[in-house]
């Protein structure tokens, strides 16, 4: 089974192993809070949504009084000084997403995109996100791409997303444990009150040593793994896994240096596995793709293909 019909601004697809939604409007971005199920199982993503996507930042601290400052300094964005480069924030301000879908024979795949409208630091605005879903036939999983073509020259341009999505949950109620590849089983019980996200379980490219492999899931309680995968582990400066009222997965890719006109990009793996073991020999197929194309255009798409850094 390879399916897709478009309702308004909802994108519905299934496939022999997943449903989801796409929704275009509203919040935006990947895909929609709770519609990934699993149809072996029947698990569902427990947040706000996958493969979300907000802004562009850089590391550093804003002048006093700076227009479009970024807040730090608290338990929701911890100790760590950012500053905004292009907004809005895509997920909740973008509104609507032009779009586009092909099926093929073995796959359905979805491609969204956005200029950024705001720039800070007498920068320009209209830097270009693209996200580019990719649905086979016969997993219970997805690819996700996400590529930036920045207008400006940036010395250390990073990309927030959410990876795999946040999980909402009361006292633990609906996951049972955190697996994080560079630091390793967590229960959930370390997750009933809020701290910031440089408190614990927060990796920084550079300060530590760099993973094998980039992995973030939860176990829901009804036993599959949802994970979020980032296939090179080169690729990602900063990932948070912390408390906020719900259990908050930011990341941030890239944050390298790039001259207007230039792209930097990330690629993942997003869906339902039976055990660390499962998503280890999936991300190992896979290894090192940071970006995804389809050939021979997404318009004709016959086949996808990885492209490593």
């Amino acid at each position: 089974m390879l399916n897709y019909n478009v309702d308004g601004p909802i994108i519905h697809i299934e496939t022999n192993c997943l449903q989801a939604q796409i929704c275009t409007e509203g919040y935006v971005s990947g895909v929609a809070a709770g519609t990934l199920v699993d149809k072996r199982t029947g698990a569902k993503d427990l947040g706000f949504g996958l493969s979300i996507v907000d802004f562009l930042l850089e590391p550093g601290e804003d002048e006093p009084n700076a227009p479009h400052a970024y807040h730090w300094g608290d338990k929701v964005h911890g100790n760590i000084p950012k500053r905004y480069v292009e907004l809005p924030q895509i997920c909740t301000q973008a509104r609507k997403l032009p779009f586009e879908v092909v099926k093929s024979e073995k796959f359905i795949a979805v491609r969204q995109w956005f200029n950024w409208t705001i720039a800070t630091r007498g920068r320009k605005p209209g830097s270009l996100w693209e996200q580019i879903l990719v649905f086979p036939e016969d997993a219970r999983y997805f690819f996700s791409t996400d590529r930036v073509t920045s207008v400006n020259t940036v010395e250390n341009l990073a990309l927030r997303v959410d990876m795999p999505g946040h999980l909402k949950h009361e006292q633990g109620d609906s996951f049972s444990q955190i697996y994080l590849s560079y630091y390793g089983i967590i229960p959930n019980n370390e997750f009933l009150e809020d701290f910031p996200p440089d408190a614990k379980f927060h990796y920084v490219r550079g300060r530590d040593p760099l993973p094998k492999r980039i992995i973030r899931a939860y176990q829901t309680r009804i036993g599959p793994w949802l994970a979020g995968m980032t296939l090179n582990p080169k690729d990602v400066s900063e990932a948070w896994c912390h408390q906020r009222g719900y259990v908050c997965f930011i990341e941030e890719v890239g944050q390298e240096k790039v001259q207007a006109g230039e792209m930097f990009s990330a690629a993942y793996i997003i869906g339902f596995f039976d055990s660390i073991e499962e998503m280890e020999k999936v991300y190992d197929q896979h290894y090192g793709w940071s970006n995804i194309v389809l050939k021979p255009s997404f318009e004709k798409a016959e086949t996808f293909v990885g492209i490593h850094d």
